[in-house]
């Protein structure tokens, strides 16, 4: 079916290349600096970002410029799409929505910039949702209401090894209270207003990823849900996670795990897990 409406995202949405394909999304490259090396962050192999961490190597995110996302938007628009809804990681954790509203002024048809205020599947799941409706025709103001409906009532949750990668990149927010506590405490986290924010404190790796658990269940409730358990370099672990997922959440649409972006891995860092639930 022709498509009136184009579904554009930046690579912090988590979705894997083959989705992405196949529901006709275009997904612009947040960038990795890793020591005097900077690429796009699909072409950055994870165990070099992940080594590079380990050995203090200087680690940074640099957003899209609006040429990337003038390119995309300026395809889109000669292969006749009337409109682009433009889905983004929160303007408090990065510029991306900035250079996306520059590109956007400069093309002829209307592209509607999005900032969630949020990051991960919660962006993922939205898009994912606004590219169906799209895909069956929709209009454009069915599509954005589509996306802004998922990631509005989307929870992300977030467990961290350590505060230290977070700190480093300036993306703490509010979590900054929890840093230099006691080394066993490990920070649960979680985004509100755009920022990661505390959530809680436990003792313990297993016990802070069980916590985890219960506040996902307990998030999930009777709903029918998408589930997502995003992670950074700690695929046992997720995929653990995820087994109690499917025993604990009594309505789920689609159960997915995945590697974070390395855009998002530079600033939890190594052994970071998430959960999104995302109701339907």
């Amino acid at each position: 079916m022709y498509r009136r409406v184009a579904i554009v995202t930046d690579s912090t949405a988590c979705l894997p290349a083959q989705l992405t394909k196949k529901l006709g999304i275009e997904v612009v490259q947040i960038q990795v600096r890793i020591g005097d090396h900077t690429d796009d962050e699909s072409r950055i192999p994870v165990p070099d970002l992940v080594s590079a961490m380990r050995s203090n190597v200087p680690v940074a995110t640099i957003p899209p410029d609006p040429d990337s996302f003038f390119r995309t938007y300026h395809e889109l628009a000669t292969q006749g799409v009337r409109s682009i809804v433009s889905v983004h990681v929160s303007s408090r954790q990065s510029a991306t929505v900035e250079a996306a509203g520059e590109a956007a002024a400069k093309v002829p048809v209307p592209v509607h910039v999005i900032d969630t205020h949020t990051c991960g599947m919660s962006i993922g799941y939205a898009v994912q949702a606004a590219a169906k409706v799209a895909e069956a025709g929709g209009s454009v103001e069915k599509v954005l209401a589509t996306a802004q409906r998922r990631f509005d009532r989307s929870t992300e949750l977030i467990y961290v090894d350590t505060l230290e990668y977070l700190r480093r990149g300036g993306r703490i927010g509010a979590a900054a209270a929890l840093v230099g506590g006691v080394l066993s405490m490990k920070p649960l986290l979680t985004m509100a207003d755009g920022q990661i924010t505390p959530l809680d404190k436990v003792i313990g790796a297993d016990r802070a990823l069980n916590r985890m658990l219960d506040i996902a269940v307990k998030r999930a409730g009777t709903d029918t849900v998408d589930v997502a358990v995003e992670h950074f370099d700690a695929e046992e672990k997720a995929s653990r996670l995820l087994r109690n997922l499917r025993r604990n959440v009594p309505n789920v649409r689609q159960f997915m795990v995945t590697q974070v972006s390395s855009a998002i891995g530079a600033h939890v860092g190594p052994g970071a897990l998430g959960i999104t639930v995302s109701p339907v």
